[in-house]
């Protein structure tokens, strides 16, 4: 019998992921152009790259102090950017409730970090 490696769940998880925010980028193209869904559907690589950087920081205990503190200041840049990019398109309408959530996580986890929480 062949040997098998074990699983790694860490990986599984991120490879599950991506099959979803995969899915999620597809799907999106059947949304109409214009209106809220318009803007959720230019929003795609906001949202995608916004639910790793949250996912990514939930896993920062894993990193030593130096890769940590460059996580963080990463993480910083790539919020700050997406979520401007997601604010901006919805400036004359309110963003959804589930976008709205996800800026409110991703905002609230890295805080929490950037602090010491």
């Amino acid at each position: 019998m062949a040997d098998v490696e074990p699983l790694e769940p860490d990986r599984l998880t991120w490879a599950v992921l991506l099959a979803q925010w995969t899915d999620f980028a597809r799907s999106a193209v059947a949304l109409p152009e214009v209106g809220a869904p318009g803007l959720v559907r230019q929003s795609v690589t906001d949202i995608i790259t916004l639910q790793a950087v949250w996912f990514a920081l939930r896993q920062m205990d894993e990193l030593s102090d130096a890769e940590r503190a460059m996580g963080l200041d990463r993480a910083g840049v790539l919020i700050h950017r997406h979520a401007a990019a997601i604010r901006a398109r919805f400036a004359d309408q309110p963003i959804p409730g589930d976008l709205r959530s996800l800026l409110q996580d991703v905002a609230k986890t890295y805080d929490d970090l950037k602090n010491g929480a």
